[in-house]
């Protein structure tokens, strides 16, 4: 009852406007107090320090730090043009222009909010000076902005492995399948509204266009194969390959394409830091909760009730997915992440559910939650930089949304679309 309440209490802050870390640590602080008195304010001291410095999580700042230094760098300006000299022919090719470039840019920011900011501040004005709806505009932008947390690297893969001591790098083979396949799912629906609504179609495919933007934008293609190739292939780990992405950044947006100067340095960095600030603060709030959840055996006994009721893999999965969804829809990715993660473990592993499939699952789950108000984060952004309502634009997202749940129920209830791939990685 006690710790009903503690969790009631932690909801109606984060309802009145009270910051989400405030909140969670609060609440955990107070049921550390009526669990072990004063004694519990230290085990929280500890926990605090200990939530925050874990070395995994290193690479969240080094990758949003990544993603800020390509925005101001040129690097996401060429990744677009490269793209749009490919693929732009198509009718309706600039709404599938969006969706390759979200695949660029998440092979290196790993952040859904970095990847709208820089590419839908190009995109949107371009789609709407070529006939789109400012709503079709930022409906397709947010969501293909969410594969950027699919594909790896991926920002919410890093925290959750961290939590759940799951492989990160695990997490990131596992997440190419899904994520090329909701790609595909949403070229392949721009391309029927394209046809549908008569969209227009770009400048007539040239080769020579091609191979000018593919030297153009060179070293800026590099930087995924360097990342992941070096991740992937055993050579660096995932926090090792964060800090080679801002290196690299900061070398090709400087010294090659020059446009990283002192000013726009500074703007990527305090960025960087707000973003980051935001995320650790959750992460060393989380670590509190988690302390006090251990201790009062909450998951165990919701893992328990929920086995009580069913103990059918695919019920349990179904079950999961509904409060995910929830949780998605009324809490940022990290915030969600943080507090179901300590709670759906121990049902996970009674279930025999892979964590890495788990992990995916959750994943995309929170790329959900950041399409659908009213936290919507990405669709928020997007809706901002196309001046644009936000629950009109949801209307038209709405069979994007589809694309990113038929992804999702494939991947809950056929395991082998995220883990076969790991298979072949690292065998059964």
């Amino acid at each position: 009852m006690i710790e009903a309440l503690i969790l009631l209490s932690m909801f109606l802050m984060i309802a009145i406007g009270v910051p989400i870390a405030v909140s969670i640590l609060a609440s955990a602080l107070i049921g550390m107090w009526i669990l072990n008195g004063s004694l519990g304010f230290l085990n929280a001291a500890l926990s605090l320090y200990d939530g925050a410095t874990s070395f995994p999580l290193i690479a969240i700042p080094l990758f949003v730090l990544a993603g800020a230094l390509m925005n101001t760098g040129g690097i996401s300006t060429r990744l677009i043009t490269f793209v749009s000299s490919l693929i732009g022919f198509v009718r309706g090719g600039l709404a599938m222009v969006n969706v390759g470039v979200s695949l660029f840019f998440a092979e290196i920011s790993g952040s859904a909010v970095a990847d709208v900011a820089a590419t839908g501040s190009i995109l949107i004005p371009a789609m709407k000076k070529k006939g789109y709806s400012p709503r079709f505009a930022a409906a397709i932008t947010s969501s293909s902005a969410s594969l950027a947390i699919i594909i790896p690297p991926s920002i919410p893969m890093i925290l959750y492995g961290a939590l759940s001591d799951t492989s990160i790098v695990q997490l990131f083979v596992a997440g190419i399948v899904p994520g090329l396949l909701g790609a595909a799912g949403l070229m392949g629906l721009s391309w029927y509204f394209a046809v549908r609504y008569d969209l227009p179609r770009e400048e007539a495919f040239d080769l020579c266009r091609v191979w000018s933007t593919f030297k153009d934008a060179g070293w800026a293609l590099i930087l995924p194969l360097v990342i992941l190739g070096g991740i992937f292939g055993g050579i660096v780990t995932a926090t090792e390959g964060a800090g080679i992405a801002v290196l690299a950044a900061l070398l090709i947006g400087g010294l090659v394409y020059r446009e990283l100067n002192a000013r726009k340095l500074y703007t990527a960095l305090v960025d960087g830091v707000n973003q980051t600030a935001i995320v650790m603060l959750l992460v060393a709030a989380s670590a509190v909760l988690g302390l006090y959840l251990t201790e009062t055996q909450l998951p165990q006994r919701l893992a328990e009730g929920i086995t009580t009721i069913t103990t059918n893999k695919i019920a349990v999965l179904l079950i999961i997915n509904i409060f995910l969804l929830g949780v998605g829809m009324v809490l940022h990715g990290a915030a969600a992440i943080i507090l179901t993660v300590p709670v759906f473990m121990p049902l996970v592993r009674e279930m025999g559910i892979d964590p890495v499939h788990f992990g995916i699952l959750l994943t995309l789950n929170i790329a959900l939650g950041q399409q659908t108000p009213p936290v919507a984060s990405v669709l928020i952004t997007a809706c901002s930089i196309a001046k644009t309502d936000v629950w009109a634009t949801t209307r038209t997202n709405l069979p994007f949304i589809g694309v990113l749940v038929a992804v999702l129920l494939l991947v809950t209830y056929v395991p082998a679309v995220p883990l076969w791939l790991v298979g072949v990685f690292y065998g059964p």
